[in-house]
């Protein structure tokens, strides 16, 4: 973006000019609403005939006008400002406006050649449009120019400023539906421009649509006072401009010049930020857009007013009544298309003239196709910060403190790109990445007072807000727009993103189908501060079902890992921060926990993602009589432990102990890419032997990645939704991932093992009574349950 365009005067807007972009709006229109209705006979070159109209009419109405209005005037924008610029959708459905201004400007038929400039392409055009085989109603993955679903309300503000971080020449414009804006996160996200740094940045436009209506609802910015709403964005930070009206051409004039207003004070805020440094956060621009819902449609339909009422909201006809055949006509003849289109349907040149050429056209802007500015990440040797492993378990580690080491390294050779952040609610520290700190800060464009720490207008780190709903919708918008990065959360609360996490996996699983989209980088999760230690926390901390929602997402997007020591995570994060087009949830400790495998170890063992310990196992290649299985940090502490136990105990018994790291390695090869095949599962788990499986989660998830194999000799241990404010160990006593129910399993399974194992489990039960009474006393674990003897290489007989 060229700042010294805030000098350019503005250019007149004559009456002549505004009847052009109106029609070109009109254009939009006609398309929007053909789009809605029609099989064929598109420029309504023939009379109208019931054979022409869809046999079933379904999409929305209410909400496109208004956006093919910001849509053509968002053109004129970037034609006389030389603007870089994306749009953003957030009003939900309404997806046919985006696609007729992709079309208008010859960006749908370069992306969709058989979408033809002609009678043909418009007859394509409009079929597709909510018709089996064809695109949503809504602004999809397969729309050029999109990064923001839509399906789904209240991230577009969230997307905006992810798209717009160290973009500094970018301007986003976020049309904001009345409707969206009542959803939390959206409410939220008005806070976003206290993340904003002028200088390195580039800047959000929202523009509030505000139409009056829901569904079947009024909105409640519709029905509060324009005093009330001008306050409420000033005190979010905002400077409104209201543009209202519903006279075409008065409303053509107004909206022009204040678009030429708010860029012009854009431009002006980063001129004095960048040029004279001006430090002070200040008030951004945005509009206020009111305009009657289904603008320019049916006025009343069966006696019932349409245009300016909720029932606008979807199909303004319904094609019920054989009187509606003509009411249709009439209303897509009054955008006269015989005037915008000419002989072989095409936009005619003066119109197509308006819009912009090239990159600069807001369906073809590269940032709205994020891979193609996508560059790889510098990145040091993860081998460099391994944590020293003498023999397993002879050690103790925190595995997020030195993956915060590796993460700090990373930002500072990346520092002159600056395509790399970090996203979390305020719980960087929390979850022990503090070692970042040491290269960057945490990103605060507001007021700074002396004692606070690690803030910084320029931070790298999203961590000052406590929404996981903007740390998850910037990050997307990040990601979506050409950069790297990942989101640290608490385990429990990552479950506030089900459904952000979840719509961003369809929109990969839609754009790995579509050749013109670009690979971006991997959606990364990391969950710590999990289940199995929340100390003062207790059971609102609880919850490991993250891992059951993502295990229902499309195969070919979703990873799982959960390493059980520190190198593995670094083995395991170096590959989800490479990875591209998938959404990677890794599931880490925080605590202070045994270190098992050397770094050589553990990249052998991440790349397989499942193996046999052999240190810990004592079958020697043979059928072992039972395998115990740990999977997390925590059930992998606890299933080595029971090993222990049994072999002390029962020396006879022939153990085999394997440790999973990649979830999706239990599925088959035939459901997940990663999954094993029959064959080498049977080689390590066998056809018929007992598992004792420890697992970090809900233990029904494990049955179901395992359905189909031949093994059903599974127990598995798990999370039980049994939790409150007790010592670690204790936690998982009552979950019964802990090492003396495991053991109980095992020896139940081995009825062979008669009075020997009796007398062990007898042994078992006054260990946890005597443990019981510990705790009520002196409000921690047993000595000896903390402190276990491990089996290591040098007294593994």
């Amino acid at each position: 973006m060229n700042t010294e365009t805030t000098c350019v005067e503005k250019q007149p807007l004559t009456d002549a000019y505004l009847e052009k972009m109106n029609a070109y709006w009109r254009a939009a229109n006609y398309l929007s609403a053909a789009q809605l209705y029609l099989l064929d006979n598109p420029l309504l070159r023939e009379p109208l005939k019931p054979e022409h109209i869809k046999k079933k009419i379904v999409g929305h109405w209410g909400t496109v006008p208004g956006q093919n209005f910001v849509y053509c005037h968002m053109n004129r924008a970037i034609k006389k400002y030389d603007l870089d610029m994306v749009l953003i959708s957030g009003p939900g459905h309404g997806g046919n406006f985006f696609v007729s201004n992709s079309y208008l400007e010859g960006t749908y038929s370069e992306v969709y050649p058989n979408v033809s400039e002609d009678m043909d392409g418009l007859k394509k055009l409009c079929k597709q449009f909510s018709f089996p085989g064809g695109i949503s109603s809504h602004v999809a993955p397969e729309t050029p120019g999109s990064i923001n679903e839509g399906g789904e309300l209240g991230y577009s503000i969230a997307h905006a400023f992810g798209s717009v971080f160290d973009n500094p020449d970018l301007i986003t414009t976020c049309i904001v539906g009345d409707g969206e804006a009542e959803t939390g996160p959206l409410a939220t996200a008005w806070h976003s421009n206290k993340f904003l740094n002028p200088v390195t940045d580039g800047a959000v436009l929202p523009i509030l649509h505000l139409n009056g209506y829901k569904i079947s609802n009024p909105t409640i910015f519709s029905r509060i006072s324009h005093d009330e709403i001008e306050s409420f964005f000033h005190g979010c930070g905002w400077k409104p401009y209201f543009v209202e009206g519903d006279d075409p051409m008065t409303m053509h004039r107004k909206m022009a010049e204040t678009v030429d207003t708010v860029i012009e004070e854009i431009h002006q805020i980063q001129k004095e930020a960048r040029e004279n440094g001006k430090t002070e956060r200040p008030f951004w621009p945005m509009i206020v857009l009111r305009t009657p819902k289904g603008w320019t449609g049916p006025k009343v339909v069966d006696g019932k007013e349409i245009e300016g009422t909720f029932r606008a909201h979807q199909v303004p006809i319904m094609m019920d009544r054989p009187e509606h055949l003509q009411m249709l006509d009439e209303w897509l003849r009054s955008y006269k298309p015989e005037e915008l289109f000419d002989k072989e349907g095409r936009l005619i040149p003066e119109l197509k003239a308006l819009a912009p050429e090239g990159d600069s056209r807001i369906s073809a802007n590269p940032h709205a196709n994020g891979g193609k500015l996508l560059r790889d990440l510098r990145l040091p040797d993860f081998r460099e910060y391994a944590v020293d492993v003498p023999s397993p378990g002879a050690k103790e580690g925190q595995d997020m403190i030195e993956l915060g080491g590796f993460i700090r390294d990373i930002f500072k050779l990346n520092e002159k790109t600056r395509n790399f952040r970090i996203f979390g609610p305020d719980e960087t520290m929390s979850n022990r990445l503090g070692k970042i700190f040491e290269a960057t800060n945490r990103d605060w464009n507001n007021a700074l007072k002396d004692n606070d720490e690690f803030l910084a207008k320029d931070g790298r780190v999203m961590d000052s807000m406590l929404s996981e709903h903007m740390c998850e919708g910037w990050l997307e918008g990040y990601l979506l727009t050409g950069r790297h990065g990942f989101f640290a959360s608490y385990e429990a609360f990552i479950r506030i993103v089900d459904s952000m996490a979840a719509q961003h996996a369809k929109w990969l699983k839609v754009c790995s189908q579509l050749p013109w989209r670009q690979s971006i980088a991997s959606l990364n999760l990391i969950l710590s501060s999990n289940v199995w230690q929340q100390d003062h926390n207790g059971f609102t901390h609880q919850d490991p079902g993250f891992l059951d929602h993502i295990a229902n997402k499309k195969a070919d997007v979703v990873r799982m890992y959960l390493p059980p020591d520190t190198n593995c995570l670094l083995s395991c994060f170096d590959h989800c921060i490479r990875s591209r087009d998938y959404v990677n949830v890794l599931v880490t400790s925080k605590h202070p926990r045994p270190q098992w495998l050397t770094m050589e170890q553990a990249v052998k063992h991440c790349t397989q993602g499942v193996g046999i310990w052999e240190w810990a196992s004592n079958d020697q290649g043979q059928e072992p009589d039972v395998v115990l299985v740990g999977c997390g940090e925590t059930p992998t502490m606890e299933a080595l432990a029971a090993v222990t136990i049994l072999r002390d105990n029962l020396p006879e018994l022939k153990i085999r102990f394997i440790n999973v790291v990649d979830l999706f390695k239990l599925q088959s090869n035939t459901q997940h890419p990663h999954g094993l095949s029959d064959t080498d599962y049977d080689a390590l788990f066998t056809k018929d032997k007992p598992i004792i499986f420890a697992f970090h989660g809900y233990p029904t998830l494990i049955h179901e990645l395992t359905y189909y194999r031949h093994n059903r000799n599974l127990h598995v241990f798990g999370y039980q939704e049994e939790g409150t404010i007790t010592t670690p160990f204790d936690m998982r006593v009552q979950n019964e991932i802990d090492r003396f129910h495991l053991v109980e399993a095992a020896v139940n399974a081995l009825p062979q093992l008669g009075n020997k194992g009796a007398y062990l489990l007898q042994k078992m039960r006054d260990t946890l009574v005597a443990h019981k009474q510990y705790i009520s006393e002196y409000g921690m674990d047993l000595p000896e349950v903390r402190d276990w003897k491990w089996h290591t290489p040098e007294n593994n007989d």
